[in-house]
């Protein structure tokens, strides 16, 4: 997903393979992912989106002073406080369980997408005019 103030940024959902590149966008004040060659596009992740760095991540450290080196390559996307309409909500998990708000990351930082959520199969009966037809779920999407 995209965070909330990237809504008026152009933007795309993630596939495997994606190279990425972390950024500040033009028309927001947050930062994201963008598509490696395209810095005014947006890629959007979903929850359970896996990625890996170029190398170590790097964050703002205490008040964005003194960067951070998490010492870690692999994350996994995620969404943090809900709850809450009008905060970020992008986040990575990294392996040692420490969580960190896509909009903290440096600039610059290159990632590929390694996998995307795996969604349950999901069979369903509908009636259609008399007659059970089965439909499938995959993603959200009717197949």
């Amino acid at each position: 997903m995209c965070d909330y103030s990237l809504q008026h940024v152009a933007s795309r959902p993630a596939e495997v393979g994606d190279k990425l590149v972390s950024t500040s966008f033009s028309n927001s004040t947050t930062r994201g992912f963008a598509a490696a060659g395209e810095p005014d596009m947006a890629v959007c992740l979903l929850p359970g989106t896996e990625i890996a760095f170029e190398h170590n991540v790097r964050c703002d450290g205490v008040f964005g002073l003194f960067p951070r080196n998490l010492r870690e390559k692999v994350a996994r996307f995620r969404q943090v406080d809900l709850d809450k309409p009008h905060t970020h909500h992008d986040a990575l998990e990294f392996p040692g369980g420490r969580c960190v708000l896509v909009t903290q990351l440096l600039q610059g930082q290159q990632a590929t997408v390694l996998q995307l959520p795996a969604f349950p199969h999901v069979a369903r009966v509908e009636v259609d005019e008399g007659r059970a037809v089965e439909t499938h779920r995959h993603g959200g999407f009717v197949a």
